[in-house]
């Protein structure tokens, strides 16, 4: 399970990063990041959203690392751990399946870098990671 947690907690670390990246004026890959339709993307990330992504992410990681080698503990600290992972994992794999227009395994826009991106690395990503959350806090329980 650590080894577990490891991978899950510099994935999205990584993606922290990358999303502090962004929020502070980088352009690289930011073609790919967002759903498009006729060449535009959907919406236009502010700063705050951005940083708050980054935020969340980084807590995706530490419950990732809590629940990978917190278990054993008596603390009260693992049972939170355990709530969030279950969430955080249902989150990851509703966002695999998507919303049936833009995003997800089963979108119907096509066609776009994103939605290529999306097909074959975003959505694979949230339903493995959202997976791992799941082990990792079935484990913990």
């Amino acid at each position: 399970m650590e080894t577990l947690a490891v991978m899950l907690a510099v994935s999205f670390v990584g993606l922290a990063a990358l999303h502090l990246y962004w929020a502070f004026g980088g352009t690289f890959g930011m073609s790919a990041a967002l759903p498009q339709v006729d060449g535009a993307p959907l919406f236009t990330p502010r700063l705050v959203g951005t940083v708050a992504l980054a935020f969340l992410f980084a807590g995706f990681a530490l419950i990732a690392l809590v629940l990978g080698f917190g278990a054993g503990s008596a603390s009260v600290i693992v049972p939170c751990a355990e709530f969030f992972g279950f969430a955080v994992g249902g989150v990851l794999v509703l966002r695999a399946v998507g919303e049936f227009r833009y995003v997800g395994f089963f979108k119907r826009v096509k066609g776009s870098k994103f939605a290529v991106y999306d097909t074959w690395l975003f959505s694979p990503f949230c339903l493995l990671a959202g997976g791992a959350f799941l082990a990792l806090a079935v484990g913990g329980a």
